[in-house]
């Protein structure tokens, strides 16, 4: 079912006949009407226009190209010829639901040399760019029930696919360009940004969209403003008037990075306010700055504005359709000439436009001297005039072009019957399928095109995938090169979705390939801490020193960080140094003192006990009661070694022997001292006539007061150690920047209690011995002990604030000296008199002396 037909021209439509018809709505708008509409409609149908959008007549190239490709498969729809109508909108409403009713209901007027059978067969519309064309075709294809597939990036503003079944979208949601542009944003750590967005339905919804996401990842928008979505002003105030308002925010030196939302209209039109309101920007590069772009945006120029060029934009990071290049695509392209091809209706405009020239046949008068002469090449035009490689918009249109194909070629296998395929059976009449039956099939499509990728609709009816990341380098002829340097991809884990080679990335001028930095102030170095300022936004702030005990060992820390238990703040506060750990060795001066004090006493107290047991019948030693001496003695020359368990790093036996040995043996040496002064006493009050206490002279008295006393002590030590015995830890909190290898004493009230109970027997030694001080009896030691009691007291008093006061490995030094110190107390207090005695004044070491003195 053939369209033959002689040469014919539509002007600004192209009309190409088929079996089955796909409509389109031209790529965005190839025309654009600039100030006044001179004729609304005339009998030709055709309007007064001033310039034409060269960049974009790759749209419908690109649909041409699929459709020709499909024509010439074998494969898909044998014996079916596609055809397609494409309309231009002329960015006007009233022209988007005219052109979109000619495609559904318009039959082509019969003119001379044409024979069809019907004049169309329309199953799908492609279009629009822009989300106002889209959604205004939607409000009369979706009652039609006509199959729509979009291939411009845009969000569903208060349209969903529940309310509009037919409407498919060729590129996936824009909403995860605005993770990526959050992402990018971390990525470089800008936090201060200001907005473009252009003056629509789907600007005012970036805005709401973007503003609050932004915001809840720590980014905050110094400004927002609106950009016209036109090229050019009829009116010179509404120009100036842009520029007067846009100035103070392109000035803002903080802001080094904006985020652009719009079309290549709205790019022209920044440009044009720049150009024409202060050429000085774009001269002086200090006002260069990085701008961010959604994938909806493309750098376009035509008329004037080819001179001025887009150097501004240099170094534009922005998000793209994704594409694949198609090699046959540019052979396509190579053969139009607008001599050979006399069917398309915007050849001709493009050719005169892109080239600066005049065709030969033009009906219009020009001041162009310049004649076409078919020669021009299309690779020669600039990257602002026109593009060889398929954009993403022209791939996503050849994609949707071949997902009608393989819904129909589905719907017409269904349709058919079987033995056809074979040459049996009745033919399907193509008069008989609907557009409306094409929805089944055209979800749950899903193919591989040329390029080797899966096209397919998810449940939304969008197309998966994401978007490339692309910067846009220019260069001194005016020209482009969009370079890929990342991808965004949805569909991995949160966080991971951008990927970028920063390396690749060309930077303005004046960045010096540096990444820029766009804050509300200089980051916070590390060892400080952010501080908000009042009256400002929160992307503004002081920077303060992190208090004691924290670090922070990032830039621009919200709060720092407190080290481990096991570390420390360096002096720079920005990072965290193991503790050295502490304890009381026997290499440092003060252990080194203590050690050899405590050696010297017990050697000292080695000696005595050997002067004590070589004169062991000496009278002075006979009545103080050998054995309790020899048992003092040597309790006290234990006493004096049990200090070195409190030297050195602790280990789980020391620890376990530290506290309880010394708590046992000093309640061994306090009882006897005990008992030497319970000895006095009794002896004295047996020496009265008919006196009872003469059955307790003798050894077992003191025996049992030394026995019990101990017991007593060992008790207590043994439930000590029983339940929650001590053991080696390291201390890290009372030193900032040493961990004190110590011994926990595992309970402080069992630890305290040995202390109690020795206070309490030095406190009951000293009563007895102050009470016996002053009777008249031979080698009355009571005075003696008395003093060396209060001494022992009082070094034990002084302990415990001491003790308490102290931290670390002094806290160990203290015991020790306080161990030592009351020890020495006892040692030198009872035994220094009668060793004078021995080794000075033997004589007073005989009987005759002790018998004179009694008498």
């Amino acid at each position: 079912m053939k369209c033959t037909r002689k040469e014919i021209l539509i002007p600004h439509e192209w009309y190409q006949p088929g079996d089955l018809l796909i409509g389109g709505i031209a790529s965005q708008f190839i025309y654009q009407l600039h100030g006044l509409l001179f004729e609304k409609y005339v009998s030709q149908e055709i309007f007064e226009v001033t310039d034409m959008t060269t960049k974009f007549y790759q749209h419908p190239l690109a649909l041409a190209f699929a459709v020709e490709e499909i024509n010439m498969d074998p494969k898909i729809l044998p014996n079916v010829t596609l055809g397609f109508h494409i309309y231009d909108t002329y960015n006007d409403d009233k022209m988007i639901y005219r052109t979109t009713l000619d495609l559904l209901y318009k039959f082509h007027r019969y003119v001379p040399n044409y024979e069809c059978d019907h004049q169309k067969n329309l199953m799908a519309i492609i279009g629009g760019l822009e989300s106002d064309v889209s959604f205004h075709m939607a409000d009369i294809l979706g009652l039609c029930k006509i199959p729509q597939l979009t291939y411009g990036s845009f969000p569903q503003v208060d349209r969903d696919n529940t309310n509009s079944p037919s409407f498919y979208r060729m590129v996936p949601s824009e909403a995860h360009q605005y993770t990526g542009i959050v992402r990018l944003l971390q990525h470089f750590g800008w936090t201060w940004v200001g907005i473009f967005a252009v003056t629509s339905d789907s600007g005012e919804h970036f805005i709401q969209e973007m503003e609050p996401l932004l915001f809840q990842h720590g980014i905050c928008v110094s400004f927002t403003e609106t950009i016209a979505n036109q090229g050019r002003w009829s009116d010179l105030h509404d120009l100036y008037d842009q520029a007067f308002n846009k100035y103070p925010s392109l000035m803002d030196n903080r802001t080094n990075t904006f985020i652009f939302y719009g079309e290549a209209m709205s790019i022209m039109s920044l440009n044009t306010v720049l150009y024409v309101g202060y050429p000085e920007i774009l001269e002086n590069t200090s006002f260069r700055r990085v701008w961010l772009m959604t994938a909806q945006a493309d750098f376009a120029l035509q008329g004037l504005q080819r001179a001025w060029g887009l150097e501004f934009f240099q170094g534009a990071i922005f998000f793209s359709i994704h594409s694949q290049e198609l090699t046959r695509f540019q052979t396509f392209l190579q053969k139009f000439n607008p001599f050979l091809i006399q069917r398309d209706g915007f050849l001709k405009d493009f050719w005169e436009q892109a080239f600066d020239c005049q065709l030969p046949n033009s009906q219009e008068s020009s001041q162009i001297n310049e004649t076409c002469t078919g020669e021009e090449k299309l690779e020669s035009l600039p990257g602002p005039v026109f593009e060889m490689q398929m954009t993403g918009h022209s791939y996503s249109i050849y994609n949707a072009v071949y997902a009608i194909a393989h819904a129909l070629h589905d719907m017409y296998l269904s349709r058919s019957n079987p033995k056809s395929m074979v040459g049996g059976g009745k033919k399907v009449d193509l008069r008989d399928l609907h557009p409306w039956q094409l929805h089944q099939f055209l979800r749950r499509i899903s193919f591989n095109n040329s390029a080797g990728e899966t096209v397919f609709f998810n449940a939304n009816q969008e197309v998966e995938g994401g978007f490339d990341v692309m910067n846009l380098v220019i260069f001194p002829n005016k020209s482009y090169d969009k370079m890929r340097i990342g991808k965004l991809n949805p569909e991995v884990f949160e966080g991971n979705e951008l990927i970028i080679d920063v390396d690749r990335i060309v930077w303005q001028s004046r960045f010096n390939q540096v990444v820029p930095i766009s804050r509300c102030n200089e980051y916070c170095l590390p060892g400080s801490q952010k501080q908000k300022k009042e009256a400002d936004k929160f992307c503004c702030y002081d920077c303060v020193p992190c208090p004691d005990g924290k670090i922070a060992n990032q830039k621009d820390m919200e709060d720092c960080i407190k080290c481990r238990e096991d570390q420390y703040p360096n002096k720079d506060k920005d990072q965290c140094v193991l503790k050295t750990i502490s304890f009381l060795s026997y290499k440092e001066p003060i252990g080194i003192s203590l050690a050899s004090v405590a050696l010297s006493f017990s050697l000292i107290t080695v000696l005595v006990l050997g002067f004590f047991i070589k004169h062991r019948d000496t009278p002075i030693i006979k009545a103080n009661n050998r054995d309790i001496t020899y048992t003092l003695l040597i309790s006290l020359l234990i006493c004096f070694l049990s200090s070195f368990l409190f030297l050195g790093q602790p280990t789980k036996v020391s620890c376990f022997l530290q506290q309880s040995a010394f708590g046992i043996i000093f309640s061994v040496a306090v009882s006897c001292v005990l008992a030497k002064t319970i000895t006095v006493v009794v002896a004295f009050m047996a020496t009265k006539p008919r006196s009872s206490m003469r059955k307790w002279v003798g050894k077992k008295l003191s025996n049992s007061v030394i026995l019990l006393c101990s017991l007593i002590q060992a008790g207590i030590c043994v439930l000590w150690l029983g339940t929650s015995p001590p053991y080696p830890d390291l201390e890290m909190e009372s030193l900032n920047t040493q961990m004190v290898a110590q011994c926990n004493e595992g309970s402080a009230i069992m630890f305290y209690s040995v202390l109690g109970y020795l206070g309490l027997l030095s406190l009951v030694s000293l009563t007895v011995a102050f009470l016996a001080r002053k009777l008249p009896d031979t080698f009355n030691e009571a005075k003696f002990i008395t003093f060396s009691m209060l001494m022992f007291c009082s070094v034990w008093l002084c302990f415990v604030p001491t003790y308490l006061s102290t931290k670390g490995k002094y806290m160990v030094a203290v015991e020790v000296f306080s161990i030592l110190a009351s020890s020495a107390g006892l040692l030198v207090c009872i035994f220094s008199p009668k060793c004078y005695i021995i080794l000075l004044r033997p004589e007073m070491n005989k009987r005759k002396q002790l018998l004179r003195r009694v008498n």
